[in-house]
């Protein structure tokens, strides 16, 4: 055994490094901090193949300690590596040399030789301190290392050797078992040309810690499409990473355990692109998801006492494309402010709704003005509380030339105290650019519509542009959640003056209603709208009874969508929307709440208040007794026959969602009754989307991230994240704040996404990070910026804050000049 002391090893090598074999950064610091400098000078040991070279090699060592004949692992590896290296464009190929004799590694000369080292060995002490020390070297001169499968296990004593691999493997399952592969980088060489679920069989390894953070993982295994074992890393199981270390380039795949590996055509992919990467025929970027590349920043001071100086009650932010970001308070004042919710007061539920501008040049921030609406809290008989008030914000695409900004909000001057109603509205305003003022006095109402105040809630209010000029506007199904035991809002009794605020069928299951919905409308400069064509109705159906529809709606049936976003690049639009709150399924009335999120890239029904998740029916209940159950309503050919409907009774079917989770987890489904009636039994509950669950669940939909190459900043997040798109919630514990990526081919179908990796170390947690997750958008600098709600409810605290998360990690390595040219 050797007790691999890296002080006690480095002084055997003093003398050997001063013959100008090691890099002089061999003798300082301990080589386990693994420092990540990108692209140092290849120093006194000369990798060959400087740029314009054209003698590129890898060498294969596979020495062993342990006993026993060689495994045919070996000849099948180097046999794939030597026709990697003699395949592909004539630039791209290398020679091969494979050696079990660890004396290489003390051969100045000879390793030298050599742009990348794959390690395609067993586990055990296979190198002396010497020979490690040689290997250090070698890395620290900017070589490149491949490990494959079992090189995981080598080196068991050696804290450097860990850092080079990134993690040890732990106890687990020994037997081949076919699996999924989550194939999450599009971008590196070893993996973007590969399926994004790509399934194979192999002897899948676990890991004593999971490296995710400090390595770049670029593949990681479906643990449920497998048997782990005890051992298991969970939904998040790194395969295959790659990190900067020591001065060079380490890449690491737990595959390759198997003979058949090695005749994969994908497999091979894999490692070809690991080796043009490690030898430096091809750049690649391994910092984009090391946590300590990122660095979230509190952009917003707390407000002065008594004032919302700095910022409101937060609730949706919107970025100019000078930078400039603007963010809103819906309504709440601090709590040193009076509440009025008293109903004979003419003031019930006064507050206002600021508009705050954050200026990055000026690291300042202005109160652009405060209109005055229905929302702070509230009173009365149910009003308990309130969700009104200012709800959402987006820019002109013209911002930059007319100043324009819409302000979807429910002005308190719209507020009936007799009927318990209120107007809804989205009104564009002209913001004075030079002074970062609104003017109150240019407001030109687009749209409004009633909303009940009675009762609270669901007002959603999020807002986003298509490239082609159209504004979707996101509404809340404005009915309560009491009255249905948490399951689906569909009590058709309780109401007020005749409005029902306990029937969803009144708002989001009705084609009449705006309520409940994802409008698209396209503004027009005189401040009126036309309706675009493809939106779910045109307005002129009608059916026997007086049915209608209101040609504004392109998404009906959602529940609360407080964030939308579309991809601009693809016009595809996404969602998330709170569920209801029942805190477990029910085989008579139906799921638990789901909080959901959908890629939707058509007109639809998304289901509420009649079907959730992956078409998961509730059960009808009606008058003379809304408590007893009737029939489950069906999801592909629903009706409306509320008494509250003044729509059509023959809804479009039911379009399942991609993500939906509840208290128990993530993507609950159960098995199903020949009339597909799903049995709602907690103990057969299926969880399809390991990576989250709920408890306290309020979905908050997130960006796709679109990198720009063109972009000069230096802290825009790298192109990695190009195409991911961003799902988070309000709370901050098992709750998602994740970025994951769907199949185009079955996202508008409700496919379930392939792939998914946290956040929370990026967009930090906890109580002095990022704990309230309320809106995230990406800037013109590629930067993130974030609301934090603060830790109250319908007010702002001394937490509620503008963020702005950057990266800080530099380009792909190796830089372009340090390029390779493969064998002519």
């Amino acid at each position: 055994m050797h007790l691999r002391g890296l002080s006690a090893r480095r002084k055997t090598w003093a003398a050997f490094a001063t013959a100008g074999f090691v890099t002089a950064g061999l003798l300082s610091g301990p080589a386990a901090s693994a420092r990540p400098a990108p692209d140092p000078p290849l120093t006194t040991m000369s990798i060959k193949s400087p740029p314009g070279g054209a003698d590129v090699r890898v060498l294969i060592f596979y020495g062993s300690a342990a006993a026993g004949d060689e495994s045919p692992v070996v000849n099948a590896g180097i046999a794939a590596i030597e026709r990697i290296g003699l395949s592909g464009p004539t630039n791209e190929r290398f020679r091969v040399e494979a050696t079990d004799n660890a004396s290489v590694f003390t051969n100045e000369k000879r390793l030298g030789r050599f742009n990348a080292i794959v390690f395609l060995t067993g586990g055990g002490d296979v190198l002396d301190p010497e020979q490690e020390a040689g290997l250090e070297a070698y890395m620290e001169a900017g070589g490149g290392f491949v490990g494959i499968h079992d090189a995981a296990r080598a080196e068991p004593y050696s804290d450097w050797f860990t850092g080079l691999v990134g993690a040890r493997p732990a106890a687990g399952p020994a037997k081949v078992q076919r699996a999924t592969v989550e194939v999450g980088d599009r971008r590196h060489p070893a993996t973007k040309d590969l399926p994004l679920e790509w399934k194979r069989p192999d002897a899948w390894l676990n890991w004593q810690k999971n490296p995710s953070g400090d390595v770049h993982t670029v593949a990681r295994v479906r643990e449920s499409t497998y048997q782990p074992g005890a051992s298991a890393n969970g939904w998040d199981h790194p395969v295959s990473w790659c990190r900067d270390y020591d001065g060079g380039r380490s890449f690491y795949t737990g595959m390759g355990g198997t003979v058949s590996s090695y005749d994969e055509t994908d497999f091979r992919a894999h490692l070809r692109g690991a080796l043009m990467w490690t030898t430096r025929l091809a750049q690649a970027d391994c910092k984009a998801t090391i946590t300590g590349n990122y660095k979230a920043e509190r952009l917003t001071q707390p407000n002065q006492p008594g004032q919302n100086d700095q910022i409101g009650e937060p609730h949706g932010l919107v970025t100019a494309p000078d930078g400039r970001v603007l963010y809103i308070g819906r309504g709440g004042a601090d709590s040193s402010q009076p509440v009025v919710t008293d109903w004979n007061d003419p003031d019930i539920g006064k507050g206002k709704g600021q508009v705050h501008v954050y200026d990055p040049k000026t690291e300042k921030v202005t109160l652009a003005g405060e209109l005055t609406v229905f929302g702070n809290k509230g009173g009365g008989e149910e009003l308990v509380k309130v969700e009104e008030g200012l709800l959402g914000i987006e820019l002109d695409p013209r911002f930059a030339e007319n100043g324009w900004v819409y302000l979807h909000y429910t002005p308190h001057s719209g507020l009936n105290r007799d009927t318990h109603m209120a107007e809804r509205r989205v009104s564009r305003f002209t913001l004075d650019r030079a002074t970062n003022k609104l003017d109150l006095g240019s407001e030109k109402v687009l749209l409004k519509w009633p909303v009940q105040v009675h009762s609270c809630c669901h007002a959603g209010g999020g807002m986003a542009w298509d490239s082609k000029g159209n504004l979707y506007i996101a509404t809340g199904d404005n009915n309560s959640s009491g009255f249905s035991d948490g399951y689906s809002g569909n009590n058709p009794q309780p109401n007020f003056k005749g409005v029902s605020f306990a029937d969803a069928r009144r708002t989001a299951g009705n084609t009449n209603n705006l309520n409940g919905k994802i409008l698209r409308i396209h503004p027009e400069p005189d401040g009126t709208y036309t309706l675009p064509e493809g939106n779910l109705f045109t307005g002129k159906e009608t059916a026997e009874g007086g049915g209608k529809t209101r040609g504004e709606i392109y998404v009906m049936g959602v529940r609360n969508p407080a964030r939308i976003s579309v991809d601009k690049a693809t016009d595809t639009l996404y969602a998330g929307w709170v569920g209801p709150d029942a805190g477990a399924p029910s085989p008579t009335w139906g799921p638990a709440k789901y909080d959901t999120f959908a890629v939707i890239t058509k007109a639809s029904n998304r289901g509420w208040p009649y079907c959730m998740g992956n078409k998961q029916p509730y059960r009808d209940r009606n008058l003379p007794d809304p408590s007893k159950p009737l029939g489950w309503y069906d999801c592909d050919h629903p009706k409306n026959e509320s008494p509250n409907n003044d729509g059509l009774v023959n809804l479009p079917p039911v379009t399942g969602n991609n993500i939906w989770y509840s208290p128990q987890g993530g993507g609950p489904d159960f098995p199903r009754d020949e009339n597909g009636i799903p049995s709602y039994k907690q103990e057969e509950t299926t969880y399809r989307l390991p990576w989250l669950k709920g408890g306290g669940q309020a979905a908050m939909n997130g960006p796709v991230y679109r990198y720009d190459a063109d972009s000069t900043s230096a802290t825009k997040w790298p192109e990695y994240w190009d195409g991911k798109w961003f799902v988070g919630d309000f709370y901050d514990a098992d709750q998602p704040r994740n970025a994951v990526l769907t199949d185009p081919k079955t996202q508008g179908d409700g496919g379930l996404p392939v792939h998914s990796e946290s956040l929370k170390k990026i967009v930090p947690v906890g109580n002095d990070g990022i704990k309230n997750l309320m809106g995230w958008k990406f800037g013109p600098d590629g930067a993130l910026y974030v609301l934090d709600y603060g830790r109250g409810f319908f007010t702002s605290d001394s937490k509620s804050a503008l963020w702005r998360v950057t990266y800080e990690g530099g380009g792909p390595t190796p830089a372009a000049g340090k390029l390779a040219r493969g064998t002519e």
